[in-house]
C-alpha cells in the first residue's frame, strides 16, 4: 500500500511535467481576419457590453492587440478599437488595399512585370507570402503580386 506522503513527490513531478501552453498562441499583437458575415465589436470584453460597430465584411483584416478569455481586443483598418469574440475571427491572413488611388497587381513581384489588374482602395483579398516588398494577393481568384506598402494587414502587426 502506498502512503499519502510518498504520493506528494510524484504529484509534484506530474505538475512540473505538465505541458506548457503554446507561447505563440498567447503573443500579441498578431493579424487575424473577420470570419463571419456579421460580427459585432463591443466596447468591452463581454456580451453585456454595448455594441460599438457591426461589421458585415467577411475576411476584413484586423489586428489583435489584447486577449481576455474568449475575447480579443481588435484594431480595424480605420484605427477603431474594440472587443470581439474569438469565434468570429480567423487566423487566415488577409489584407485591404489602402490609399486614395488605384494600385496595380502585377504578374511577378516587381514593377517591370506585366500589370494584371488595377485595385481600388478598400479591396480585401487573401494574403500570401511577402518578400522584397511584394506580397502575393488573391482577390476572388484574381491572383498576382501587390506592393506591400499598399496593403494594411501585411508585415509585422
Amino acid at each position: 500500500m502506498i502512503s499519502r506522503l510518498s504520493l506528494l513527490p510524484m504529484l509534484a513531478l506530474c505538475v512540473l511535467a505538465a505541458p506548457a501552453v503554446a507561447a505563440d498562441d498567447d503573443k500579441v499583437p498578431y493579424w487575424a481576419s473577420i470570419d463571419a458575415d456579421v460580427a459585432n465589436m463591443r466596447v468591452g470584453p463581454g456580451g453585456s457590453y454595448k455594441i460599438d460597430w457591426v461589421y458585415r465584411r467577411l475576411h476584413l483584416p484586423v489586428k489583435i492587440i489584447r486577449r481576455e478569455g474568449p475575447w480579443r481586443q481588435i484594431e480595424d483598418p480605420d484605427g477603431d478599437k474594440g472587443w470581439m469574440r474569438d469565434l468570429l475571427l480567423s487566423r487566415q491572413r488577409t489584407a485591404i488595399v489602402i490609399g486614395k488611388e488605384l494600385i496595380e497587381m502585377h504578374a511577378d513581384g516587381n514593377d517591370s512585370s506585366a500589370m494584371l489588374w488595377r485595385l481600388e482602395p478598400g479591396v480585401v483579398g487573401l494574403l500570401g507570402e511577402c518578400a522584397e516588398g511584394w506580397c502575393t494577393f488573391d482577390v476572388d481568384g484574381h491572383k498576382g503580386f501587390v506592393n506591400e506598402a499598399n496593403l494594411w494587414g501585411a508585415g509585422e502587426p
